[in-house]
């Protein structure tokens, strides 16, 4: 793992130079007699600029292990780290009246930015696949009670790419004679610095991740913090809070404690109004784009069986309002009247996820459809009127809605989406309790940016048709 952040060190030099000389040459073109002393002067400038930017980078932490691979922490650190820099060199212009060419920053800040988000993008793509084969991975010994570092296992698995592969447990306070049924070896149990330093060898881990339930005395950890700095060993607190994004976490040191700080998640107010804004103009676009091919499917949908071109149907939204949703069709007709039947001839009539295996109410143009979910295009009307939203939770039935619980009930406080975070992560190849899951961690972490990420991979989920139905 140490490798990648030396190899990104050499990428931002060659991309900060190439950004950094592209924009003297092209701003200043080649030298002559006349230019040569501005051309000379911002060639020095051009230097200058180039190792300012690169140790700008280090200084952000752009390339530290724990933000490469996964999430968008290490895009937003190059991003602001050269906003500063460039904001830096506006304010000393400023301060000391030097006028710098506004084509040359024009140029070179945009071509530098780009250039390093896509070198990042492309480093990180070989990195997920070597986390994909277990390797460039930190390997992590889980300290905390049993359920506690069994959900830690559980989760930080279902997130390979992230970087952390739990290979051992030490369940502190836990009776050596009692199973315990973890999908690590546990090599430990008592609350004290030398056992857990003996499980970290034991477990050749290089991370140590101490969980909720650890009953480690705080004397103990702090001594156990030294005892893994000697070592070069990181030290990871993983707190017993779950589904809560970066954003909403502020730390505050009182009294020599790290006080963690939860905001409150609101939609509400001048939130709400740009989550809306953002709805209207991308639905108008995309109606306006789309309209060949909403022509095309319509004229497809009508020649391959009889029965109306569009299909309309009554979902609960926001705050549990009822709406009417609408697709193209791709189901024979009155296909509603035989759902109950194939619910319980599956056995699932009693879940609240009405989805049938195999499908047989789907026609051959309606497989297509929904494979590269083209059928559900009408709903960028529902968007433009406001009952939908372009990423939210999926709006279900009443009979489905029925069936919540009250951690359930929570995907009614926004907006049901065309897409959402449960779409982008497996589609319909997800359990009904992940899909609850992901739409949790959506509603208690709405950005929109988020809902940007989620659009762009639901272009890549749809064309890929992972999971479609």
């Amino acid at each position: 793992m140490k490798r990648y952040p030396r190899k990104l060190s050499a990428i931002d030099a060659i991309v900060v130079l190439w950004a950094t000389s592209g924009a003297l040459l092209i701003r200043f073109g080649l030298i002559d007699d006349a230019d040569a002393a501005p051309v000379t002067t911002y060639a020095i400038f051009t230097v200058v600029i180039s190792v300012a930017w690169w140790v700008m980078l280090g200084a952000w932490d752009s390339r530290v292990p724990r933000v490469l691979g996964s999430g968008a922490e290490e895009y937003r650190r190059v991003f602001a780290a050269s906003l500063w820099l460039f904001g830096l060199v506006a304010i000393f212009s400023y301060a000391f009246r030097y006028d710098t060419a506004r084509g040359y920053v024009g140029l070179a800040l945009p071509a530098g930015v780009i250039g390093l988000l896509v070198a990042r993008w492309m480093v990180r793509q070989a990195l997920c696949a070597e986390r994909r084969r277990g390797m460039s991975s930190s390997r992590v010994l889980i300290v905390g009670g049993s359920s506690a570092a069994d959900h830690l296992i559980t989760s930080l698995r279902r997130m390979p790419l992230a970087g952390y592969t739990p290979v051992a447990a030490h369940i502190t306070g836990a009776n050596p004679s009692l199973e315990i049924n973890l999908d690590v070896p546990v090599v430990g149990n008592a609350p004290d610095v030398q056992s857990v330093i003996d499980a970290l060898d034991a477990s050749r881990a290089d991370s140590v991740a101490i969980s909720a339930g650890s009953n480690i005395d705080p004397g103990v950890l702090r001594r156990l913090g030294w005892a893994l700095a000697a070592r070069e060993t990181r030290l990871i607190l993983a707190p017993a809070l779950t589904d809560v994004a970066g954003p909403r976490i502020h730390t505050q040191p009182v009294a020599g404690l790290p006080l963690v700080h939860v905001s409150t998640p609101k939609l509400t107010g001048a939130s709400r109004a740009l989550k809306r804004l953002f709805d209207i103009t991308g639905s108008s676009a995309l109606l306006i784009c789309l309209s060949p091919l909403l022509l095309a499917v319509s004229i497809l949908v009508k020649s391959s069986s009889p029965g109306p071109v569009f299909y309309a149907q009554e979902r609960i939204g926001i705050k549990g309002e009822k709406f009417r949703m609408y697709k193209f069709r791709s189901m024979i007709e009155k296909a509603d009247d035989q759902l109950s039947t194939l619910l319980a001839s599956q056995g699932s009539s009693g879940k609240p996820l009405f989805k049938v295996n195999d499908d047989p109410r789907i026609t051959s143009v309606g497989r297509v459809l929904r494979k590269y979910s083209l059928d559900e295009l009408p709903q960028l009307i529902n968007v433009l009127r406001g009952s939908m939203s372009l990423v939210g939770p999926r709006p279900q039935r009443a009979g489905e809605v029925a069936l919540y619980d009250d951690d359930a009930h929570r995907r009614l406080y926004v907006s049901p989406g065309m897409s959402g975070l449960w779409q982008v992560s497996g589609r319909s190849n997800l359990s009904w309790e992940e899909s609850i899951q992901l739409d949790l961690y959506y509603v208690e972490n709405w950005s929109l940016i988020q809902d940007i990420v989620i659009l762009f991979k639901t272009f890549k989920a749809v064309f890929a048709s992972q999971g479609a139905v």
